[in-house]
């Protein structure tokens, strides 16, 4: 018997003597590519073309192979298609539903294609035309919603967002895409909401579901009011706060793969933020074998910027305490148990809560996703070269920005009684070993944001230097000591890696002044430099530890005088040339005053010290011996604004940075949607039989 092969919409028999035949379905594709009403010859013609198995592969390609003048001609034949697709929405029998769903994402798509070059406003009309836009509009995203919030199919679950993807990424630039007004009246963000506070629906379409949130959330957010950012910044529902999930994190530097829930400790999880924490845990999430885009990523951390700026409840939940469990997105992918690590990272370890030394059992953990976010955060920081990484590591910082401004996080960030082992990720250095991570020490967590900020200032002196990156770290160091300053929190923190650093760093801007200087303005950083150490001078002995570390400060800046006297003479000589650089120069001037007075006090007494005793070189206790009894004598000049800061402000300084990355995203999001997430075969089992 002659075989039958299928391929492009045609079914041919192996003999070359008989013409192929093509599919009934692309048939009917076929008459819809006409001028004339497909259902004048054949008034069943749209129930029984719901019936047929789509061919998205023939649909598209047949959009895309006509050009604009042939596409308008058939407008009323894909308006009728469409308007038929909304309608068919509605039935009873799924594989209508289904077959409907993938005409609507093939339609989109193909028009798409179409209109690359144009606005939203020749989609829309392509699509329903503009005399019916607005009640078409309302029938789908209604029946959209209702098949979201059912208790039926998760695959047809599953193909609602990804059409209501297909709608969002229809355009490169969301906010000009204006299908989305239509989203934005039609609200569904109760259906995310649902979906997000589900354990089931949470763990098959969290992940879709999340990146829809957070396209929606930026539609055009600084020019008018987007009832999703509203909605978002008022979820306040205590039982949803509370109710955390919990999960282990297996947190694998590349491939990010994690292990999956138990099933019996996910039942009794639920809620809106439960869920968002989840997928912000992950970053995100996919098969084992699947290659996952650093684009993709983002979009999970920028659907957690967009959770921790806009609504400051769900610190509440970043803070919370938790034993540590898997997750996952597709139940049946398998996890390898032994993943490689890539070379110049380090595996990640336990987390401990309490403060005695705890044996680290892999199945009795507690962590919270604070943690989480900082051994991501220790990863994606160490390299910035690529510019993905670079958008994800600036994100990083603007979260933990947002972060340290909080009254309730820094409560929690400097509560004594909540101590933490976190293991940060370290990036290989010849100079330093490697620490053990049994001998990491259990404490509050602000000294691992702390940890994290100087990997970021040690690990980053290069030839491209991350300026910008770098600017938020010192700002967020000054954030944290205005909160210490202000609480009189006296953190025992090893302060003088931090010290060491930040001089390090002064000694980098001075070395590599030619070079920066032609592409940065490096007196601004400096200056926030110099101003923490004014911060330590003036106010340290509210928040350092004993009066042993304020004295150690004083040792610190003894000892690396040479540098402070190095950049006094660079930025005096600038602040005395007529160039561009003599204002900002001028302020690093005066804001040394300080600590030259310091140098100037103390050296002269060092040396008749050294002198008098016969000794040509003091030793540490020596040299703080000297300087504990010659406090009396120095005399600094207050100053004023140092436990002062700007607070962070998205649409007047970060507006442009977030629209390039939502773009990025969008156009990531509608790449992988066309490639590999249409797929037929698993939801036609699923309905096999029509009842």
């Amino acid at each position: 018997m002659a075989q039958t092969e299928k391929k492009g919409g045609l079914l041919r028999k192996s003999s070359a003597s008989k013409k192929p035949l093509k599919e009934k379905v692309v048939l009917m594709y076929d008459e819809i590519f006409t001028t004339e009403d497909p259902s004048k010859c054949n008034p069943r013609f749209w129930e029984e073309l719901f019936l047929m198995k789509v061919n998205l592969e023939y649909l598209e390609g047949k959009l895309e192979a006509l050009d604009g003048e042939e596409l308008m001609k058939i407008k009323d034949n894909i308006n009728c298609l469409f308007q038929h697709c909304i309608q068919a929405l509605g039935e009873e029998h799924p594989i209508r539903v289904v077959n409907a769903l993938q005409t609507l994402c093939a339609l989109i798509r193909g028009v798409h294609q179409k209109n690359k070059s144009t606005s939203g406003f020749d989609i829309i009309n392509m699509l329903v035309g503009f005399d019916k836009a607005e009640l078409c509009m309302k029938n789908l995203m209604e029946s959209l919603d209702s098949l979201l919030c059912a208790e039926g199919s998760e695959s047809l679950k599953s193909l609602c967002l990804k059409l209501l993807l297909c709608l969002v990424t229809v355009t490169d630039n969301i906010s000009q895409n204006t299908i989305l007004e239509y989203v934005m009246i039609n609200s569904i963000f109760e259906a995310i909401l649902q979906i997000l506070s589900s354990p089931l629906s949470r763990r098959e379409h969290g992940y879709d579901a999340v990146v829809l949130l957070a396209l929606l959330v930026n539609y055009r957010k600084y020019e008018s009011v987007n009832p999703y950012i509203v909605k978002l910044s008022i979820v306040d529902d205590e039982a949803t706060l509370n109710v955390i999930p919990f999960l282990t994190l297996k947190l694998h530097p590349y491939s990010f793969l994690f292990r999956q829930y138990k099933d019996k400790e996910e039942e009794h999880q639920s809620g809106f933020f439960s869920a968002i924490t989840n997928m912000v845990g992950s970053m995100f999430i996919a098969d084992a074998d699947e290659k996952i885009s650093v684009q993709t990523n983002e979009a999970i951390l920028l659907a957690l910027y967009e959770a921790v700026h806009l609504n400051r409840n769900f610190i509440t939940v970043l803070a919370q305490s938790h034993p540590e469990m898997g997750l996952m997105t597709t139940p049946t992918s398998p996890i390898p148990t032994t993943p490689v690590t890539p070379l110049g990272t380090t595996p990640p370890s336990s987390d401990v809560i309490s403060s005695a030394e705890l044996p680290l059992d892999a199945d009795v953990q507690t962590s919270n996703l604070l943690i989480t976010f900082l051994k991501y955060s220790s990863i994606v920081m160490q390299d910035t070269k690529d510019e993905h990484r670079l958008h994800s590591g600036k994100l990083c910082l603007i979260i933990l920005t947002c972060i340290a401004e909080d009254q309730y996080a820094n409560a929690f960030l400097h509560d004594d009684n909540m101590n933490f082992r976190v293991n940060l990720h370290r990036m290989p250095m010849r100079h330093r070993k490697k620490a053990a991570d049994k001998n990491l020490p259990c404490r509050p967590l602000v000294c691992a944001v702390l940890d994290l900020m100087v990997e970021f200032i040690v690990t980053h002196m290069m030839k491209e230097f991350p300026m910008d990156l770098y600017v938020r770290c010192i700002q967020i160091v000054h954030k944290l000591l205005c909160y210490q300053k202000k609480c009189r929190v006296r953190l025992h923190y090893t302060w003088r890696e931090l010290w060491s650093a930040l001089i390090n760093l002064l000694k980098f801007l001075m070395s590599n002044e030619t070079v920066l200087l032609a592409k940065h303005n490096i007196f601004t950083l400096a200056l926030m430099v110099v101003n923490l150490f004014n911060m330590f001078i003036t106010y340290g002995d509210t928040f350092l530890p004993t009066p042993s570390s304020y004295d150690e400060l004083y040792y610190e800046i003894i000892r690396m005088h040479q540098n402070f006297d190095n950049l006094y003479s660079m930025v005096l000589r600038l602040s005395t040339n007529a160039g561009q650089w003599k204002e900002p120069a001028s302020k690093v001037t005066h804001a040394l005053v300080n600590i030259r007075a310091i140098i100037n006090h103390f050296n002269p007494k060092i040396e008749s010290y050294a002198a008098v005793n016969h000794i040509s070189q003091l030793s540490e206790d020596q040299v703080l011996e000297v300087v504990r009894s010659n406090y009396d004598t120095l005399t600094l000049k207050l100053q004023d604004g140092l436990d002062q800061y700007e607070r962070y402000s998205e649409q007047h300084k970060e507006a442009a940075f977030f629209k390039e990355l939502v773009r990025s995203i969008s156009i990531n999001v509608r790449k992988n949607l066309a490639f590999n997430t249409l797929s037929q075969e698993l939801l036609l089992k699923e309905f096999s039989t029509i009842s």
